[in-house]
Formats: C-alpha cells, sequence, structure tokens
C-alpha cells in the first residue's frame, strides 16, 4: 500500500506541476498580447492556430516583416515556445512524429523562424531624419496593416 501512494503523490505532484507551468505560460502568453507589440502578435498567433491554412513561406514572410529588434527577448521566448507548440501539434494531427529534425541539419519552417526571431544583436542602420527609426524600417502596427492590405 506505501509503494502506491508514493507513486499516487508523484503523480499527484507531477500533475499539479504541470497544470502550474500550463498557467504560467498562459499567463506570459496574456501579458505578451497586452503589451506593446500585442497587435502584431495577436495576428502572428492567429496565424499558429491556423497552421493548416497558412502556407510555411507565408508565415516565414510575415515573421520576418516583423521589427524583432524592438521586442524584448522574454517576449521573443514566448513567441518561439508559440510557434514550437503549434508546429509539434500541427505535425502530430497528421500522423507525424512532432520532431523530426533532430540529426538533419537543412533548413525547414522552425529553424527559420527561430533565426529570425532570435537573431541579435539588431542590424544597425542610420535612421531617416526626424522619424527616430533606422531608415526603411516600420512599425510592427504598419506590418500588420500592409499585411491585410
Amino acid at each position: 500500500m506505501r509503494r502506491n501512494s508514493k507513486r499516487e503523490r508523484e503523480r499527484t505532484d507531477s500533475v499539479r506541476l504541470l497544470r502550474a507551468w500550463r498557467r504560467s505560460h498562459h499567463e506570459e502568453r496574456e501579458a505578451v498580447l497586452a503589451g506593446p507589440h500585442g497587435v502584431v502578435l495577436a495576428e502572428l498567433f492567429r496565424m499558429f492556430q491556423n497552421l493548416q491554412h497558412v502556407r510555411p513561406t507565408q508565415l516565414i514572410g510575415f515573421i520576418r516583416s516583423v521589427d524583432w529588434t524592438a521586442i524584448d527577448y522574454a517576449t521573443r521566448l514566448t513567441v518561439l515556445h508559440e510557434v514550437n507548440t503549434s508546429i509539434t501539434a500541427f505535425r502530430e494531427k497528421r500522423g507525424l512524429d512532432p520532431i523530426d529534425d533532430l540529426l538533419d541539419e537543412r533548413p525547414n519552417a522552425f529553424r527559420e523562424i527561430r533565426k529570425t526571431i532570435m537573431s541579435f544583436p539588431p542590424v544597425s542602420r542610420k535612421a531617416e531624419p526626424g522619424s527616430g527609426k533606422p531608415s526603411g524600417q516600420q512599425s510592427n502596427n504598419q506590418t500588420v496593416r500592409q499585411y491585410h492590405a
């Protein structure tokens, strides 16, 4: 009986920790969406939720259009977690292995997205006079409006 109660306690602890982790991540996600880049990231998260209707090139193109230099590291990690979770779920629904590229170094959508999101330090560009922004750079809200146009 002792063994079962020890196993049961371990199982209960595991379930409790998993729930706490999920709650914590949900709170991080909500904070990201409520933050200064919420508009563009909400659009990106919408794309993650609808991967079956989004081509990899569309997703990569949208991600490349975001000004990641203006987004803090913790937010980038949350976005990276979201894309990883979405791609994994997408693959599993189609009967594929969740991750198939452990030994394969060929480029794939996730690697391209990770490289774009996590590229740091930002490329330095000269600011346009009076704009306060590097030349040719748009705000993230302009990116979303342009994407929907």
